[in-house]
């Protein structure tokens, strides 16, 4: 069969990611591969179409290889599907899958983000692999790649694919403002920011933002990061992990850090586009790892005004979640158009925000920021030579929670268990388990004080 390699890393050739399709190609030599670099040639595929048209012609199984950025594709990748879809490439029959590299921080994201595209494209999808970075370096990972492209010619063979599942989506009506907005009355003493990634024509999302500005008792500023000059897209060179700046000379890292992350509370708003939103917003994301690894706005609320069917977008719905509780970010609302009272939705944003701006409102993460920084902790810690300002960072944090540092705890557990292993002490505890687990928990009850307003 052939083989098309979409290779969406910007590194091209030296891509660790592309590396296990080389290995495949070499051992499966009955099988003819081809290589595009689309993420180090976005810029010459944007004007110039052609050679990609040719090569999806030429191929019967496209693989997407890439690896992870900040929970999705990479931007550029991101870019390239746009293209595919604005130039109305015909993929009938052709089956597609995806090869992806990171530490599996958050690569059902990014999975899931890429298949939903394929589909939309009536790609036969094939489920793809999500491989650790260093997995070709290691016999059980080599041979994991192996499995999975016997599996993807076999499932090509047999032609077993997913299907699409066909949603109805209502024609969205357009949103006329119902406000004027004004400066008088509103508090100046917190710096708000709504970040948007608004077109030039989308009406509907400018009335929205519009709206909301006249709704929210505190001032506002925006910045659509659509008009920013962006260089370029995130480069994966390590060069900010050693230096804190990023190599490019757009200033955007300065930018980030002096007009946006100084804010007190950001709103994010966009239109969907492709099971997220228009490639202008990855670029800014992408381009954040300037600071690494470092959850630099632990603390700030954030909240959300997203135009289109966010409750058809399940996975969209897990990003915005997923982004919140990693940043340590207080997810105030996520305000919504599609089959809503849009005033409404906005009405509850603005009464939330403005309450976690005033109380301050944190609460503990769930297994989306737990387990994703853990990920980060174990990664930071065994590369702390290469990402000197994420270690420093995380030491200064006490983010460095190794659970096998907890030498007191864990030797009362050894303690404990010892105890309950004797017959005559498991006699005397018997039906008592829950009432001493509850011992502690009880006498932080008891030393409640009563707050007097």
């Amino acid at each position: 069969m052939n083989i098309l390699v979409i290779n969406g890393s910007p590194k091209g050739n030296n891509s660790v990611t592309l590396q296990t399709l080389l290995f495949l190609e070499k051992l499966f030599i009955e099988h003819k591969f081809s290589f595009l670099n689309v993420g180090q040639k976005l810029r010459y595929y944007e004007k110039n179409f052609n050679e990609v048209e040719k090569a999806f012609e030429k191929s019967d199984i496209i693989i997407f290889s890439y690896p992870v950025y900040t929970f999705l594709v990479p931007y550029q990748l991101h870019r390239f599907i746009e293209l595919l879809k604005e130039n109305n490439i015909n993929v009938k029959n052709k089956f597609a899958t995806q090869f992806s590299t990171s530490k599996h921080f958050y690569d059902t994201t990014a999975h899931k983000f890429l298949e939903e595209n394929c589909l939309d494209l009536n790609f036969k999808y094939i489920k793809g692999l999500s491989a650790d970075m260093d997995d070709l370096m290691k016999k059980e990972g080599q041979n994991d790649a192996i499995n999975f492209f016997n599996y993807l010619i076999f499932s090509a063979e047999n032609n077993i694919y997913l299907y699409k599942e066909i949603i109805n989506h209502k024609e969205k009506k357009l949103h006329q403002r119902k406000y004027t907005y004004s400066l008088e009355n509103k508090d100046s003493s917190k710096d708000v920011l709504i970040l948007s990634n608004t077109s030039e024509d989308d009406e509907n999302l400018r009335n929205i933002i519009e709206d909301f500005k006249s709704i929210f008792p505190y001032k506002t500023r925006e910045i659509n990061i659509r008009e920013y000059n962006f260089h370029g897209g995130c480069l994966g060179c390590f060069g900010c992990a050693l230096t804190g700046k990023c190599v490019y000379k757009d200033k955007f890292d300065d930018f980030l850090r002096n007009e946006i992350q100084t804010a007190d509370a950001i709103i994010y708003a966009f239109t969907i586009e492709n099971h997220y939103t228009h490639s202008s917003f990855k670029i800014y994301e992408d381009r954040q790892f300037c600071n690494g690894h470092r959850t630099v706005t632990e603390g700030m609320p954030i909240g959300y005004i997203v135009s289109g069917d966010y409750e058809a977008e399940a996975n969209l719905q897990t990003l915005i979640e997923a982004r919140s509780e990693v940043g340590g970010n207080f997810l105030t609302h996520v305000a919504n158009d599609n089959n809503k009272d849009i005033l409404e939705e906005l009405s509850k944003l603005s009464s939330v925000m403005k309450y976690a701006i005033e109380n301050k409102c944190t609460r503990p993460k769930n297994f989306y920021g737990v387990g994703g920084m853990k990920i980060f902790r174990d990664l930071i810690y065994i590369m702390q030579g290469i990402m000197k300002e994420d270690h420093r960072y995380y030491k200064k944090h006490n983010i460095y929670d190794f659970p096998q540092k907890q030498k007191m705890k864990m030797l009362q557990m050894k303690l404990v268990g010892a105890l309950i292993s004797i017959p005559s002490m498991q006699k005397k505890m018997k039906g008592k388990m829950n009432e001493y687990i509850l011992m502690p928990y009880k006498k932080v009850i008891d030393n409640v004080k009563i707050k007097r307003s």
